[in-house]
């Protein structure tokens, strides 16, 4: 095969993978689906009449300690789905690190989940970044699918705020840009 006919099957072979990734809400994946949905990280905001509540997650931080949802209650909580692969979720990073520390003392808890992801690299990950909050080791993605039907669990980065009650209110799919994220968590911080 010519170098021209190689480049040409290459070039053919990637644009059916990228098609392959492309996705909308309605095409959620099911179990077991690892197609990789990208987002553009705008903030959908849900009124709270249509806000579901979040299921009871728990499980092993990096770290090894127990911690669920639960543990947050009474607190707005932001969960960020995230792997130490994902370019995009090492970009938003520091912006998840920042709204976090601005916000605590409002009542906001972050919590990440890291995502299909392997141990060492994500202990690493969080050594370079020290974020500052833990995040549940979910190599196997039992977390993320628990939320099937509110965020895909295919989408890394994805961000969800649960407002006080436990509900999500709102969600991003890609990465977050720091306006975005800390106008709704101040909004939702301050809901009664």
């Amino acid at each position: 095969m010519s170098a021209k006919s190689r480049a040409l099957v290459t070039m053919v072979l990637a644009m059916t993978a990228l098609a392959g990734c492309a996705g909308t809400q309605g095409s959620q994946p099911q179990s077991g689906d690892t197609r990789y949905v990208a987002g553009d990280g705008s903030m959908r905001v849900f009124p709270v009449s249509e806000r579901q509540a979040a299921p009871g997650i728990q499980g092993q931080t990096l770290e090894g300690t127990p911690a669920s949802l639960a543990d947050h209650k009474g607190n707005v909580v932001v969960l960020n789905f995230w792997a130490s692969w994902c370019a995009p979720c090492r970009g938003e990073a520091p912006v998840l690190k920042d709204v976090a520390a601005k916000t605590k003392d409002r009542g906001v808890r972050f919590v990440g989940v890291d995502f299909k992801d392997d141990k060492a690299q994500a202990l690493a990950f969080q050594r370079t970044q020290e974020p500052g909050y833990p995040s549940l080791f979910d190599q196997p993605g039992k977390v993320a699918l628990a939320f099937h039907g509110m965020v895909n669990p295919a989408a890394i980065p994805s961000t969800l705020v649960l407002d006080r009650q436990g509900r999500v209110a709102a969600r991003a799919l890609g990465a977050v840009r720091y306006a975005d994220l800390f106008d709704v968590v101040t909004k939702v911080s301050d809901e009664k």
